[in-house]
């Protein structure tokens, strides 16, 4: 090989390795595959009564262990690197994340989601703390209501 031509394949295979946005159907099928096949719990079957006091211990919890990542409203308010992770922290409010079923969410907070930066709770939270997480994320209250995390408001 010439010396120009080695050069030549370097930027080749670098333009050849460019990153795009995924289509309407390869994002249907990465979240059809998650959801479905990826993700367990779906048979989990929630122990606790839904009640204000199993929501009030789940944002209890939710405060002491997710807040750093999700805000205390579990809508990313106030978080600074929520929309420049890869891929974005997901405000747990939305469509996707509420599409899992109680037991699907409860499974997420117990093991994490790799490789996207989800954490596994496994050994740290108890599994009356999971599901009470799991009926706050149920019961999230308006975005920006209960403000910033002091972690990131310089309180």
């Amino acid at each position: 090989m010439t010396r120009v031509t080695l050069p030549i394949l370097g930027v080749l295979l670098l333009a050849s390795c460019r990153v795009s946005t995924p289509g309407r159907v390869e994002t249907w099928l990465a979240t059809t595959v998650k959801r479905d096949v990826t993700v367990g719990g779906s048979k989990l079957k929630d122990p606790l009564p839904i009640n204000d006091e199993t929501i009030a211990a789940g944002k209890r919890n939710f405060g002491y262990y997710c807040y750093a990542c999700h805000g205390l409203d579990g809508q990313n308010t106030g978080v600074p690197f929520a929309d420049r992770m890869s891929p974005p922290v997901p405000p747990l409010n939305s469509l996707k994340v509420q599409a899992y079923s109680d037991g699907q969410l409860r499974w997420i907070i117990e093991n994490g989601v790799s490789p996207s930066g989800m954490p596994a709770s496994k050994d740290i939270l108890n599994d009356q703390e999971m599901w009470e997480i799991v009926h706050y994320l149920r019961n999230l209250p308006p975005k920006g209501s209960l403000g910033e995390p002091k972690a990131y408001s310089g309180e």
